[in-house]
């Protein structure tokens, strides 16, 4: 919401300056985004009279000017702007006068001839982007009056950021009041008075769709003269509430739907024909809108049509075809009320909005209907003349305003203030609320411009915004403290993430709604039964929730790599998303923790000591590994949409999958434009926070007896396979059984590989003696041979 302050002093006039308003209106709810100033500071630039215009003697784009300024004495002005003549009024700078970027004016020659001052375009006073010439000014203009009291200039233009729920600050109304409730200073309301009817001519009004528009009024407007020009005044306000002026009568509406509020249309009344209908719309019905878009209506879009076609989408946009023209001397001024839900959606649904909508599907003020197209009509009398016909008005049951219960000790439990019952009173009756009082409780019966108080809590809402949030003493919090248990078989999540910070990750917060196309490529879900898609997302491209975090960890990667960070370290702890029908707590849907890394680049930041090698699998495997140490984890080969077929594992500790660890597609990799492949993991978060608790377990006083075998198996093989079945055929004396080398090649027949196993045995009570470690190698050897077909290198 644009609006100007000097048109809301108008209404409301508190001694404070712009930029105290702007924090008054801020903390009282109502942020102000930008307050801007009409124009950038300058003097000594009055309004001028062109006398005089000859051609310059000497340059064919110049013209000498004869230039009275107010003080009785006319100026000679070089001017070359194309639309400078005889008779115009024009902003002048004087000598010494300091323009926008530094431009200083003086007395100067311009070829030959001396020039006291110059012809000012709107461009050059900083009040305008572009300019084709000098800064036209009505006939009417004082000469010799600053330029700045004269357009306004000490003016600023204020943007709030509204939330969805105070519509009725869609006004310069609805402010003013704002700003009186809070100051205590007194509002000076546009006072409406009917206008009486001076014709007998009317158009029928029909409800429809009475629960979608209770609230209708109509008016016939004749002998209006549309090329009247607007108003220097409104056209102004208008403008610098963002409103481009237009016509006089387009203009005029959309003047009182910001001083009140309430949006209005002006058809064409020689373009209807019978009855005015507020209805839905009928099936494969079309219409085109002033926009030039032709739309087909669906079935749940409020219509106003008269007897014979539709006219315009109610509340959001009107018809091409029944839309004023230059040329229109009799109109049908409409002023009503629609449901918000009636309202809600329809324009975004056809890609466009508009003021009107913006306003209908959040909430106007059916208690101003009235009194809306009352004031358009005596604007319409004054600029455009005209007679005007009697208000017709269609009303059915309008929305209920129901009251709400507000206890006194309540608000100050809440708040933590001693408020008492006068003080809560004075601050509804600045607010213009009617209430009843019982005591100390408030029965507050909502007026016809608030759609938010509907409950106890917005009542108190309100009384900490006029209290002041700032005037609300806040405490230290004072209690017991008690530490809270921490269970020593689970780890804290702070000290998860502290461990992967440690080994250079950092973390990373992505939204949970994401693409579509990411669910498909890293998860393969393209069927509309497994998607999760969002009834009303926020952008169109993250319309569905996530079931991988692998989406989000690529973008971050893009972003960091159109950055040239070429070594990236990510990772992510958030909720995946999942449909199951036995899930708790949200019913259909499982949303697991998960935990998720991303590595790119080299495998160490560079310097002299470490070489350029790209990180891989068995980094990202290390990482894992030492996160979840002691815990042993087992690695079985995967396959995973988003991972490179021979590249990726499934992740299992005790038996049971964990999570996963692989190297991206290339068919992604090269879809998002990626140099490499980088390395992900996705971890269940639960897993991850589980920790072993310590166990005592003998240290050995021997020596150990550590042997080496090494044996021929094929190639095809998997070396996991091969420990499994000698950690389970070895007696207890062995300890560990690591591989140390893997050899392909000469001496090794076609097809197999071999592979060097280190046997470490070791005793806690003894010395092992050579016939029992001879005994156990022969057990490990004859598993190998019997359940492999091993063959032992020579």
């Amino acid at each position: 919401m644009k609006f100007s302050e000097s048109w809301l002093r108008t209404l409301v006039d508190p001694k404070l300056t712009s930029e105290e308003l702007s924090h008054l209106l801020t903390m009282a709810g109502l942020e102000v985004e930008e307050l801007d100033p009409v124009a950038p500071a300058f003097a000594s630039v009055v309004v001028a009279q062109v006398l005089e215009v000859v051609k310059h003697p000497d340059a064919d784009r110049l013209n000498v000017c004869q230039v009275d300024i107010g003080d009785g004495s006319p100026k000679q002005i070089v001017c070359g702007a194309p639309n400078v003549a005889a008779g115009l009024k024009v902003p002048c700078a004087l000598p010494g006068a300091e323009l926008p970027g530094d431009f200083k004016i003086k007395v100067a020659k311009v070829r030959g001839i001396e020039s006291s001052g110059m012809l000012c375009s709107a461009k050059e006073l900083g009040i305008a982007e572009e300019a084709s010439g000098l800064l036209i000014l009505p006939a009417d203009a004082p000469v010799g009056q600053s330029i700045r009291q004269y357009l306004e200039l000490d003016d600023h233009v204020f943007e709030l950021k509204l939330t969805p729920n105070r519509a009725d600050c869609l006004s310069l109304q609805g402010i003013a009041r704002e700003v009186g409730a809070i100051t205590g200073v007194a509002t000076c309301l546009p006072v409406v008075a009917e206008v009486p009817a001076s014709i007998a001519d009317s158009r029928a009004v029909v409800l429809d769709a009475p629960a979608a528009c209770p609230l209708y009024f109509g008016r016939i407007v004749k002998n209006v003269d549309a090329n009247a020009p607007t108003p220097e005044w409104m056209k102004r306000r208008l403008e610098r509430s963002g409103i481009r002026a237009i016509s006089a009568l387009v203009d005029i509406t959309n003047y009182v739907m910001l001083e009140l509020g309430q949006p209005l249309h002006a058809f064409d009344n020689t373009r209807l024909e019978g009855a005015v209908h507020a209805r839905m719309a009928q099936p494969e019905e079309k219409l085109l809108l002033l926009n030039e878009q032709t739309i087909a209506v669906d079935a749940d879009i409020l219509v106003i049509s008269d007897d014979a076609k539709a006219l315009a989408m109610a509340g959001i946009m009107g018809g091409e075809e029944s839309g004023i023209t230059l040329a229109t001397t009799e109109l049908f001024l409409e002023s009503a009320f629609f449901a918000p839900k009636a309202i809600a959606g329809r324009a975004r649904r056809y890609g466009f909005g508009s003021d009107a909508s913006h306003r209908f599907e959040r909430g106007v003020d059916f208690g101003g209907t009235r009194a809306a197209i009352e004031r358009a009509t005596q604007l319409i009398l004054d600029i455009c003349g005209g007679q005007a016909g009697p208000v017709v008005e269609a009303r059915a049951e309008l929305p209920a305003r129901t009251p709400v219960r507000l206890r006194t000790a309540r608000a100050e439990k809440v708040l933590g203030l001693p408020l008492g019952a006068e003080r809560i009173a004075a601050l509804f009756k600045g607010l213009a609320l009617s209430f009843t009082q019982q005591g100390d409780d408030f029965l507050v019966t909502p007026p016809s411009w608030r759609f938010d108080m509907e409950i106890e809590e917005d009542l108190i809402e309100e009384i900490a915004r006029l209290y002041g949030y700032d005037n609300i003493p806040a405490p230290a919090p004072r209690g017991p403290l008690k530490m809270q248990v921490q269970p020593e078989a689970r780890r804290p999540a702070y000290r998860v993430r502290q461990m992967l910070a440690d080994r250079g990750y950092q973390e990373v917060v992505n939204f949970a709604f994401v693409e579509t196309a990411w669910e498909a490529d890293f998860a393969a879900k393209t069927a509309e039964t497994e998607l999760i898609r969002l009834a009303n997302p926020i952008a169109s491209q993250m319309a569905v929730m996530r079931s991988t975090l692998f989406g989000g960890l690529i973008s971050n990667l893009q972003t960091n790599l159109k950055r040239k960070q070429n070594r990236v370290r990510l990772f992510e702890v958030g909720r995946t998303f999942h449909r199951d029908a036995a899930a708790a707590p949200v019913a259909g849907f499982h949303q697991p923790w998960k935990l998720a890394g991303l590595a790119f680049g080299s495998a160490l930041p560079e310097g002299w000591a470490s070489g350029a090698r790209k990180v891989d699998f068995y980094d990202l495997k290390g990482d894992i590994e030492a996160l979840l140490a002691p815990a042993v984890l087992r690695f079985e080969k995967l396959n995973h949409p988003a991972l490179h077929p021979g590249r990726a594992a499934s992740i299992l500790l005790d038996g049971q999958e964990i999570g996963c660890l692989g190297e991206l597609h290339p068919e992604w990799a090269q879809k998002y434009d990626l140099p490499q492949a980088p390395v992900l993991f996705e971890l269940d978060f639960d897993a991850v926070k589980a920790s072993l608790v310590p166990a005592y377990v003998e240290v050995s006083k021997f020596p150990p007896v550590i042997r080496d075998l090494a044996v021929v198996v094929d190639q095809q093989l998997a070396l996991q396979a091969l420990l499994d079945g000698l950690k389970a055929s070895s007696p207890a004396l062995v300890q560990d059984v690591q591989l140390f080398d893997v050899y392909v090649g000469k001496g090794v027949p076609e097809n197999k590989k071999s592979l060097a196993f280190r046997i470490v045995m070791q005793d806690t009570q003894r010395t092992l003696q050579d016939s029992e470690v001879d005994a156990a190698m022969q057990q490990l050897i004859a598993c190998l041979e019997q359940t492999f077909s091993a063959q032992l290198r020579a």
